[in-house]
């Protein structure tokens, strides 16, 4: 039987601290920069294979990189977040992806390969800006509500879209050394507001535990792992397809790079729309639904765009779907996340898992890349393996996953 919500609880979630609307939009337009830059060398895929004369198992590469490093850097900053707080953790993130961003400028502008890939394995830290604001929001809010708050938050990974709609765009209108220094500069006066409105919530208490024992424990806990797998399965898809459409549409349907970057747009674009509402549903039924019905709906989509549907409707509308479909999964995913992370330990959980979900967006344009099949224009063989991937997250969350209800979590 659920256990009642108790009245002391019930108080605490109906009273939301000062400065809680304030600082989760704050961490969400943080998150909107730091996607922006992370997913710059990627939105920008076809102006270096044609630049820089890069075959698509190269490229394929090249636009990983940035995502390999931000994976793993989430590691090490969820626990630190722990430690310092958000507002030195997000503004330390932002103002460290500036020089990359300007090192890609200067490599791209030279057409030298190794100094794009160099630094856009640096660039990778701006990925790590997600595992900074979830344990941050989650502090501002009462369990019952940290699926909206973290599905709110998570929405930041807007910046993917911002990215794949304007950087084509920005590169023909104003160039591509412009196109950097601008984001550059929305760096910088992100990391300045972050600096000077965030505030830490009442709720958080500093950790000072040494970091390396707090990842350890953190790898002990056995939900860590349970959610990594399934994290790396709805979130590293939607950054794999976030990465890699714009070549994909390039490669399939022989679009332009703006019109490949409106289209990749509107497919991250519906990915952070559902996400909240992955979030507030799993608050209300719980995140084991939520989560199936998510990979179901990637399973069954990945099927149809190997089929690759003609036409402009019925293939957008697929990905719309399939974006949607990953965008529930990753609400559901940190909802989860959210309520069974032990208290005290939700930066360092979510590190490791939020890295996971990076890793699974670091492999697939690797595959994909390589397994292209030039003369009869096909990804079958990489988007099946998505297929099989998606049903065995499937069956494991519906058999090794047991939901809990939430009101018997208590406030972290």
């Amino acid at each position: 039987m659920a256990e009642v919500t108790p009245p002391a609880a019930a108080a605490t979630a109906a009273t939301a601290p000062a400065g809680q609307t304030l600082n989760l939009v704050l961490a969400t337009a943080a998150s909107v920069a730091g996607f922006w830059a992370w997913n710059s060398v990627a939105t920008l895929g076809a102006f270096y294979t044609q630049n820089l004369q890069l075959t698509p198992a190269t490229t394929g590469i090249l636009v990983a990189m940035p995502v390999f490093v931000g994976s793993l850097g989430r590691i090490v900053v969820g626990a630190l977040t722990d430690k310092y707080g958000g507002r030195a953790l997000f503004s330390f993130v932002l103002l460290a992806a500036v020089v990359p961003i300007l090192l890609v400028a200067v490599g791209g502008s030279i057409r030298s390969f190794p100094l794009v890939l160099g630094a856009g394995l640096l660039l990778g830290v701006a990925g790590t800006v997600f595992a900074v604001g979830i344990p941050f929001v989650s502090a501002w809010y009462h369990p019952s509500r940290r699926g909206f708050a973290t599905g709110v938050f998570g929405a930041g990974m807007g910046g993917t879209a911002l990215a794949a709609f304007l950087n084509p765009r920005l590169v023909a209108w104003i160039g591509y050394f412009p196109t950097h220094l601008l984001i550059a500069a929305v760096l910088v006066v992100m990391a300045a507001l972050v600096w000077f409105l965030m505030k830490e919530s009442p709720a958080w208490h500093r950790n000072d535990a040494p970091v390396l024992p707090k990842l350890i424990d953190a790898a002990k806990t056995p939900v860590t792992w349970k959610m990594c797998f399934l994290y790396a399965v709805v979130f590293g898809g939607f950054v794999s397809f976030a990465t890699y459409l714009p070549t994909y549409l390039r490669d399939i349907y022989s679009f332009d790079p703006s019109a490949a970057g409106a289209r990749t747009a509107g497919f991250a674009l519906a990915a952070v729309l559902a996400r909240p509402v992955g979030g507030v549903l799993a608050d209300r039924f719980g995140p084991k639904p939520v989560v199936v019905v998510s990979l179901a709906g990637v399973a069954i989509l990945a099927w149809v765009v190997n089929l690759q549907p003609d036409g402009d409707v019925p293939a957008g509308l697929t990905f719309v779907a399939m974006a949607a479909a990953l965008g529930l999964g990753t609400g559901g995913v940190f909802a989860w996340v959210g309520v069974l992370a032990p208290a005290g330990k939700v930066g360092s959980v979510s590190g490791v898992v939020s890295a996971a979900g990076g890793l699974g967006g670091y492999f697939p344009p690797l595959i994909m890349g390589a397994t292209y099949d030039a003369a009869s224009r096909s990804y079958s063989i990489g988007l099946m393996l998505l297929v099989v991937t998606a049903l065995v997250a499937l069956a494991f969350t519906v058999f090794a996953m047991r939901a809990r209800p939430k009101a018997t979590v208590a406030p972290a």
